[in-house]
């Protein structure tokens, strides 16, 4: 495990967050059914007024083609992010316990040193953490 792993964790998070989103409001360009009501008369006499259910399909693009083909590469991107959290996490639990911690705390949680060391315990300073994790990553 080096940082440059740790890193790519953090982005592929994000990555995959961003994907989401983005596929979120691609279903919104989709076409959609649409359900309205109406009231209204008959032409002759007696005049009764009516309800009446209106129900069809409103197409807000045209091309739901090249919004599949842009859901397919946007699921393609998030399946590869997901492989790579999947892989720091594998690497994360042959880690010891402490520096599995520290990692979460520092990467996965965005927290400063000495909020790690606090969290930490045993008289920790944040320098203390840093260094740590720095030896750590050297042997790896």
């Amino acid at each position: 495990m080096n940082k440059k792993i740790l890193d790519e964790y953090i982005d592929a998070c994000e990555l995959v967050k961003e994907t989401e989103l983005e596929l979120e409001r691609l279903e919104g360009k989709r076409s959609t059914v649409a359900i309205d009501k109406v009231t209204g008369s008959m032409n002759d006499f007696p005049y009764s007024q009516t309800s009446f259910k209106i129900e069809g399909a409103v197409e807000v693009s045209r091309n739901d083609k090249a919004i599949e083909a842009q859901e397919f590469v946007l699921q393609e991107r998030k399946r590869k992010a997901e492989k790579i959290k999947l892989r720091v996490e594998r690497c994360l639990n042959d880690a010891p316990v402490r520096m599995q911690r520290i990692i979460l705390y520092r990467y996965m949680k965005g927290l400063s040193w000495e909020q790690i060391a606090t969290k930490m315990g045993r008289n920790a300073t944040g320098n203390s953490v840093r260094m740590e994790l720095k030896r750590f990553l050297a042997e790896k």
